[in-house]
């Protein structure tokens, strides 16, 4: 099965200091929709793992976040695309569970949800817990340069298969060979 794993925040839609606690929040980064269309065309199923800390503060609430999510399914949508799943932690940092990245419990999931490991599998996050998690678990991390990305590649902590591009865009065509 062809995967791809996506964070939210800063990789499909702009990132806020504040959260983005309502679907009016939500703006698509510049191309990110049209490249998981180009993921979907070229038969990769794509989720997403997203911490959501918004939750557990409580910023927003499920239905709200529901609404934000399903503002992002009809965008990825309209282009052609499809976003299979979404898996999040709705969890702080002081809850201390596994399944806030970098630890490794969502991508447990992810794992026991679509019966495959994901050795390689393109993972795509713009902060180092998300490249973090990814090479915990053998996937091929990849670091995009919008969101906090820029800042997370000057930490200089890399894993060591780290592949960094521009954006999503970028990201993707890299994925499916065009780059």
């Amino acid at each position: 099965m062809k995967l791809v794993i996506l964070d939210h925040n800063g990789v499909i839609n702009q990132s806020s200091e504040t959260f983005i606690k309502t679907p009016d929040e939500w703006e698509p980064i510049p191309n990110s929709i049209e490249a998981i269309a180009r993921l979907t065309h070229f038969g990769y199923r794509i989720v997403t793992a997203t911490n959501q800390s918004g939750i557990g503060r409580g910023l927003l609430d499920m239905v709200t976040f529901n609404a934000i999510n399903d503002k992002m399914y009809k965008a990825v949508a309209q282009a052609g695309g499809r976003i299979d799943s979404i898996f999040f932690c709705p969890h702080t940092s002081a809850d201390k569970c596994r399944c806030r990245k970098p630890k490794t419990g969502m991508f447990e999931e992810i794992m026991q949800r679509y019966g495959t490991d994901l050795k390689n599998t393109p993972t795509i996050g713009d902060a180092l817990r998300d490249l973090l998690v990814a090479d915990a678990v053998g996937a091929l991390p990849i670091l995009v340069l919008t969101g906090k990305g820029k800042a997370t590649r000057e930490m200089d902590k890399l894993p060591p298969r780290t592949q960094v591009y521009d954006d999503l865009s970028a990201a993707v065509d890299a994925i499916v060979g065009f780059a």
